[in-house]
């Protein structure tokens, strides 16, 4: 085995290319003004389409747990056929002719990421055997940045047309893809996980500590890709309310993708004052500014765009703690069941949340519809009490 540094050097390549698989995440979402036009899209579109990719998520996440595909060959190889895949199901949008076309390419993404973020995870795991927690915080604060990574795209071609946006993003998932499987060795560290089996679903919720984690979890997510979702909203609607002349794409980008440093810098906090309570606090100030959120619509522009710039950076920078409270705190046996398995039930909940925004969006000033994703962080906040009574 190579000297102990190696990690250090193997980890940029695996955040390289989980950065480009994961752009494949909000592709359309960047994009969404220019499809209205040329699918004839109806109205709570934008909503439905994030939704499907989160439905293609859930349902290959549990087809890939079910055959244990990322135990019976390579991960990497995996996360690479993955990548192509996802990449030619975004791109076909570009040859796509109805709005239900667009609906099935997107699942058909979802579907191909299930491949691509929890099997990045697991190849990164195969690396680390101490500081786990800090490399998933650069992990995820990769997934961040690509799910960002559309945004800026469409805001540094302002003048391209929406179809170089999506090839664009299929050309960077692709060689993400690539990248991993030529460059990223196995890794010393590499586990086989216990198969998948739904009749240990239960099981797995048996214990309080692992329950207190999960549901903290679930609350956090009912609150992530809604918030991330209706960025965008919330930018052009106060642009148009104030007059004030933004970029959208371009703060879109710059508010999602703020979240990578909170991923970071909670990851290397919990060296010192453990995952629950980095978890507990990020996520009590992403519920604050959900409660504050009506507020910032009538704030000057200097106080808004930094407040929401806070906002993406604390909606996500728990998400890593959160798997790590997760794999600490499940059965030891059933570790890979549980984590297929909270992670499933968690883009679950994504999928009412965006379609509550969205629906609410229709009836009432885009000011009071992230006061919705308020009870999710609150119940999450609730759950994960124990867990701060005990010793870091």
């Amino acid at each position: 085995m190579a000297d102990h540094h190696r990690p250090n050097r193997v980890l940029p390549l695996i955040i390289a290319s989980q950065f480009g698989g994961t752009a494949l995440w909000f592709a359309v979402n960047a994009v969404a003004p220019d499809l209205r036009g040329s699918f004839d899209l109806p109205a709570g579109a934008v909503a439905r389409l994030v939704s499907v990719v989160q439905l293609g998520f859930i349902t290959g996440t549990l087809f890939f747990a079910a055959l244990t595909l990322a135990d019976r060959m390579s991960a990497r190889l995996l996360f690479c056929v993955s990548s192509l895949l996802g990449a030619a199901t975004n791109a076909a949008v570009l040859v796509a002719h109805d709005y239900y076309t667009l609906l099935a390419l997107r699942f058909s993404t979802g579907f191909f990421l299930a491949g691509i973020y929890p099997v990045g995870m697991k190849i990164a795991a195969s690396w680390f055997e101490k500081g786990l927690g800090a490399a998933f915080g650069y992990l995820v604060g990769a997934l961040v940045l690509g799910t960002a990574f559309p945004h800026l795209v469409r805001a540094a071609g302002a003048g391209l047309d929406w179809q170089v946006v999506i090839i664009v993003v299929s050309s960077v998932a692709a060689t993400g893809g690539v990248l991993m499987v030529l460059l990223v060795p196995e890794g010393p560290y590499l586990r086989q996980r216990a198969p998948f089996r739904l009749g240990n679903t239960l099981r797995v919720f048996g214990s309080a500590d692992f329950r207190a984690a999960a549901f903290g979890y679930f609350g956090h997510m009912w609150e992530l890709y809604a918030f991330w979702t209706f960025v965008p909203v919330a930018v052009a609607s106060y642009a148009k309310a104030t007059g004030t002349s933004l970029s959208i794409s371009a703060w879109s980008f710059a508010i999602i993708g703020a979240g990578s440093v909170g991923c970071i810098v909670g990851g290397v906090l919990t060296t010192r004052f453990g995952s629950a309570r980095v978890a507990m606090v990020l996520l009590a100030c992403s519920c604050a500014m959900c409660v504050l959120s009506p507020l910032l619509f009538s704030a000057p522009v200097w106080l808004f765009l930094p407040a929401l710039l806070v906002w993406g950076v604390t909606v996500v920078g728990d998400s890593s703690q959160f798997s790590t409270l997760n794999a600490q705190n499940a059965p030891t046996e059933l570790v890979g069941t549980a984590l297929t398995v909270v992670t499933s039930i968690g883009f679950a909940i994504t999928i009412p949340s965006i379609q509550l925004l969205g629906e609410l969006r229709s009836h009432v000033d885009v000011r009071w519809i992230f006061l919705a994703l308020a009870p999710g962080p609150v119940l999450g906040l609730i759950a994960m009490r124990r867990l701060i009574r005990r010793p870091v």
